[in-house]
């Protein structure tokens, strides 16, 4: 893929937060070597304290609240066209078949000739099967604070999600277009720019980088690209809404100072090539809480 094309791509696909760090040693001091030892523990503790958290919530999650609406959507004739996506879309396990899929997604769909990850997918089948609009359905893709329900796509995704839970990631990468939007999408990644000459790896590009007290994963490997995948789409503490992955890498470009992608765009398909097919093997457990 030429260059210049990259770099268009790149210039609108940084992602981090600005106060990212990697935890600095200590000086070469026994003094202070053992003073630096309570914080570290006490770091720890507090992720403990965290995951904790977040697993006791996880037994009354209200992502089956948003499931539930999907299920319906899917299977309900709806557009202009009066047709259900439950006879009419493909993820790619066959017209209708959700089971699995999200998992196996990004992947490239010939009738769209284009790698698509599940939000666009669904998106597509929407405009093309249903007849919906895109720009209508872009206006508002993803819930607000003080919303009383979430779009359609949010819900869609959720239900689609939910029928992967614990399954293995396996995007095909031995697609020859699914891996092209891998390495650009692992390009994008590296790319530095924006106001703090920052790029996806200086946050998620190595081990024990932290914003504040929240551990940052790192996405060049599985078991860090997993963290990253895990959860998504997901019910949001903050706020009160349930989110997209496509959210969340938009919510990365903000925190970045940096324009939004469009929506569904290919700059975000790729990163999402990237980072889920980065995760391959690990097992994915489903639409889950966020913070």
């Amino acid at each position: 893929m030429k260059q210049n094309f990259i770099g268009a791509l790149c210039a609108l696909a940084v992602m981090g937060g600005a106060f990212a760090q990697t935890p600095k040693k200590p000086a070469a001091k026994p003094a202070a070597k053992a003073a630096a030892a309570p914080a570290a523990e006490a770091t720890d503790a507090a992720t403990l304290e965290f995951e904790k958290f977040r697993a006791e919530m996880e037994d009354s999650n209200p992502a089956e609240l948003f499931e539930m609406k999907g299920q319906e959507q899917w299977k309900t004739k709806r557009g202009p066209k009066n047709v259900s996506l439950a006879e009419s879309c493909d993820l790619g396990q066959g017209v209708g078949k959700v089971d699995g899929a999200y998992v196996k997604m990004p992947r490239y769909f010939a009738d769209a000739d284009a790698v698509m990850d599940a939000e666009r997918r669904i998106v597509w089948c929407m405009v093309e099967k249903q007849g919906f609009k895109f720009d209508d359905i872009a206006k508002k893709p993803f819930q607000v604070e003080n919303d009383s329900s979430a779009p359609d796509i949010t819900n869609l995704v959720t239900y689609v999600a939910t029928h992967s839970r614990n399954t293995k990631i396996d995007v095909p990468l031995n697609d020859p277009k699914v891996r092209e939007a891998y390495e650009v999408g692992k390009e994008i990644a590296a790319y530095r720019a924006g106001p703090y000459d920052f790029s996806c790896n200086t946050c998620h590009g190595a081990d024990g980088k932290r914003i504040r007290m929240q551990n940052l994963p790192n996405l060049s490997t599985p078991q860090g690209a997993i963290k990253g995948v895990q959860g998504w789409p997901g019910y949001r503490m903050t706020g009160g809404v349930m989110l997209t992955h496509q959210w969340r890498m938009g919510d990365c470009f903000r925190q970045q100072r940096f324009p939004q992608p469009k929506y569904a765009s290919d700059a975000v398909t790729y990163l999402l090539t990237y980072m889920i097919g980065t995760a391959n093997g690990q097992v994915y457990k489903g639409p889950g809480i966020k913070r």
